[in-house]
This record gives structure tokens, sequence and C-alpha cells, in this order.
């Protein structure tokens, strides 16, 4: 009997490093990670640094795949695909706010997003 060929990977999961003391992060990356999950069509993970459990999780993953450093920038937001395969898509800017929110504005914009959709519709 023939195997039946893979499925390609489909967008799994957002999930967004944060605190909620971060303006970088609270309202505008919660708010814009919102809007962007339900484009994806995929469910929203908030890890939140500054609870001990959540800070655990967040450092592997920022650690293997993000921006890492002891003390690294937030937010940064992932994508992880149904192949185990995780996408660091956005890390947050030290620098005025406005620059993270520009950076949100360009990936919501994005050709990428786009073809993303495209994929997890077929």
């Amino acid at each position: 009997m023939p195997r039946a060929a893979p499925l390609p990977a489909r967008a799994d999961r957002l999930t967004i490093v944060l605190a909620p003391w971060c303006p970088h992060c609270v309202p505008l990356s919660v708010k814009n990670g919102r809007r962007l999950a339900k484009r994806l069509g995929v469910p929203l993970r908030l890890l939140d640094i500054d609870r001990p459990a959540q800070e655990r999780v967040a450092d592997r993953l920022v650690k293997a795949h993000g921006d890492y450093s002891p003390d690294y920038l937030i937010p940064q937001v992932f994508l992880e695909w149904t192949d185990g395969r995780v996408q660091p898509l956005l890390t947050g800017f030290s620098e005025r706010v406005a620059r993270t929110s520009q950076a949100w504005r360009d990936l919501l914009a994005s050709d990428w997003l786009r073809a993303v959709r495209r994929e997890n519709r077929q």
C-alpha cells in the first residue's frame, strides 16, 4: 500500500514573551498579537516574564529561538509550526514605543503574512 504524502506544516500557535509593565508589550503587542493570531487562525499564548513558571518557559524559548541575552529585550514574538519549528517574528526595541509599533505594522502588512495565511487555508 503506498504511503500518504506528509501534510505540509501549518502555523500552530503564536507566542509573545512579555511583561505587563512594558509599554512595548501592553497594550501594543497584546493587541497586535491578537490581531496576528486571528489572521493566522491560531491561538495566542502570552508568557509573562514576571511569573516564575512562565518565565522559565519564556527563557527556554528565547534562548533556543530568539534574541537572547541575560537581560533580553521584550516583547519577543514567535510562530510555532505543526512540524515543531519555531520562527521568531519580532523583537521589541529599546528605543521609543513608536519603533516597536512600526515593526508590528510592517509585520501585519507583510507579504510573508499573506503567504502563510494562504498556506493555512489550503
